[in-house]
């Protein structure tokens, strides 16, 4: 079944992003005069690059391991899955674009290490300066994007000539692609972490913060396969995917918001329980300049989907669902904000017209990738060799 884009959902993107559009105008007259607006601008830049990249790595990711742990469930939803995998050049574009403009501008006080004036005189930054220069990081992130890139395109390209050809050799390369992106991800994901958010505090390091957002990704990114999943059982598509389906998609929700729940407690308790110094400072900021806001991001994040998605019929309610998962999706996007953020501008943070604004001039957009990604191939994979154990699918 050919997917279309109702009007109804044209009438919607246009409406976010023109709101999103009024609400960073008046946000940029209002604080244009702001000794932090440059920096505030680029952070949010930063912050909603990251993210809404990471929404569409995740989905790859969560591909890819469908594909190396020959997953049969998947199969009726893997089309959903690509279509959000699709986001993944133009999040590329956006948080390439900002990370450009901030290296041009000696990292706009978000890298200092960046600063040729503020690095002579910090040791600390000095000793770092083997990994931490502008070359040696722009060469990473090059590599960063090109091999997501490449594995987004190979499987893309295998799923529709499966649809042609049928038979398990296309298959069989996923499956070992699959693999191969794995291992490549299991690398990048910590050291693209530490490049563009774990650099922000220079000083600072966490051996878990590659893990921690790394978890926080996949979990925003399952979120969005949920809705986009649902939104369309609605319009009538996907009469193969199930309640089962379902279920299986609100499981890795409350499986991932468990693990991303982990790893924040983890790696706040054993630092703030040392208590050293050097270590502490991390914390302290962003609980001193965001108070409320850290402890309760992090109650969203953890109490929403234990509190309510531990049901077998919560995980089954298009309703509980969709709710729980805009829930956990703004928790996400206030999680990379504080990382981002109390680094880059520290006591001068705030969300405002323009975080809100530019926030959802690039939903909008994703919004209208992924479904335009959508109408690109059927939304059943017809000669995949899992289909008809997805199909009858039961749990």
């Amino acid at each position: 079944m050919e997917f279309n884009i109702t009007p109804e959902s044209k009438k919607t993107i246009r409406f976010i992003v023109l709101a999103g559009l009024a609400m960073l105008i008046v946000g940029v007259v209002m604080g244009y005069n702001d000794a932090h607006f440059v920096t505030r601008i680029l952070t949010n830049g930063l912050i909603n690059g990251f993210f809404f990249f990471a929404l569409g790595l995740g989905a790859l990711f969560f591909l890819a391991l469908n594909y190396a742990t020959e997953s049969g469930w998947y199969a009726s939803v893997k089309r959903v899955i690509e279509a959000v995998a699709g986001f993944l050049p133009y999040g590329m574009a956006l948080l390439g674009f900002a990370l450009l403009i901030i290296t041009i501008l000696d990292g706009a006080h978000i890298y200092i290490w960046m600063d040729s004036e503020v690095v002579k005189h910090d040791e600390i930054i000095q000793g770092k300066s083997a990994y931490l220069n502008v070359w040696f990081f722009w060469i990473r992130t090059l590599i960063y994007f090109t091999t997501y890139f490449l594995f987004l395109r190979g499987f893309k390209k295998r799923s529709i000539e499966e649809d042609l050809r049928g038979g398990t050799d296309l298959h069989f390369k996923n499956y070992k692609r699959g693999a191969m992106f794995l291992v490549f991800f299991a690398v990048f994901s910590s050291t693209s972490a530490w490049d563009w958010l774990m650099s922000i505090d220079v000083h600072w390091f966490s051996t878990l913060y590659g893990w921690y957002t790394f978890a926080g990704m996949w979990c925003s990114s399952m979120v969005v396969l949920v809705i986009t999943t649902m939104y369309l059982k609605k319009l009538g598509y996907l009469p193969k995917v199930n309640d089962s389906h379902i279920h299986d998609l609100g499981k890795w929700t409350f499986a991932t918001s468990f693990l991303w729940s982990y790893l924040w407690f983890s790696q706040f308790m054993l630092i703030w329980y040392a208590n050293i110094g050097e270590e502490v400072t991390y914390f302290v900021m962003r609980i001193e300049n965001f108070k409320v806001l850290y402890f309760a991001m992090f109650i969203i994040n953890f109490a929403f989907p234990m509190l309510i998605l531990m049901s077998r019929d919560a995980k089954r309610n298009f309703g509980i669902l969709t709710f729980v998962g805009l829930i956990i999706l703004a928790g996400h996007w206030l999680d990379v904000y504080i990382m981002v953020s109390a680094g880059s501008l520290g006591s001068n943070a705030t969300i405002g017209f323009i975080e809100i604004g530019m926030a959802l001039m690039v939903l909008g957009g994703f919004i209208f990738v992924v479904l335009r990604n959508l109408t690109k191939a059927p939304l059943t994979p017809v000669n995949h060799p899992f289909l008809d154990e997805s199909i009858h699918h039961e749990i």
